[in-house]
């Protein structure tokens, strides 16, 4: 069906299931989608926001040029500070959504595919904790396993409102659930 319509991957609908959900991309602007490669969430953004927004796609592989003027795409580790500088340079301050689907190169021994890829949640969880506007959104995928609720409970710590979902599109013997939080609380002071 992804190919049918036009989508690199059925993960496609994964986003859009949530989003219909949610609403997360209703009045964004600017979002920002860690781990993109191959580019089906970038198409389902880049329809949500529309030509006056603006998507950037982050990820190790390179991502196969989509012909959409409001899509920009970026090769590289996310944890690397020009990387982040560059991700900065493209959008004007804090972004509206903050994606990861996130997934570590799966080796077949799930508690070490599973300690991967809450490795990989977390960074994502740091980059929306520097990027995302207060009232923003961020959507994440975590594998559950034996580190699932001590990461749950780092998002729940991070945001006021955080909803656990497994979309429709989702294989039903898979692992994966995605997190949608929102309302970053505020970072106490140092004193």
């Amino acid at each position: 069906m992804a190919k049918e319509e036009g989508y690199r991957s059925r993960a496609a609908y994964k986003l859009k299931q949530m989003d219909e959900r949610f609403h997360f991309f209703r009045g964004a602007r600017y979002v920002l989608d860690i781990g993109a490669a191959p580019g089906g969430w970038l198409q389902v953004v880049s329809e949500a926001v529309g030509e006056d927004g603006l998507v950037v796609g982050v990820d190790l592989r390179p991502i196969e040029y989509l012909e959409l003027g409001n899509v920009e795409t970026i090769v590289g580790d996310i944890l690397d500070e020009e990387i982040m500088d560059e991700i900065r340079e493209l959008l004007p301050g804090s972004v509206d959504v903050v994606l990861s689907d996130l997934s570590p190169n799966i080796s077949g021994v799930w508690d070490v595919d599973q300690f991967r890829q809450i490795d990989l949640a977390t960074m994502a969880l740091k980059v929306s904790q520097a990027l995302l506007r207060r009232d923003g959104w961020f959507v994440v995928k975590v594998f559950m396993g034996s580190e699932y609720e001590a990461y749950l409970k780092e998002v729940k710590a991070a945001y006021r409102k955080v909803n656990i979902v497994k979309p429709m599109a989702s294989r039903k013997g898979s692992a994966e659930v995605y997190l949608v939080a929102r309302y970053l609380r505020r970072r106490r002071r140092a004193r």
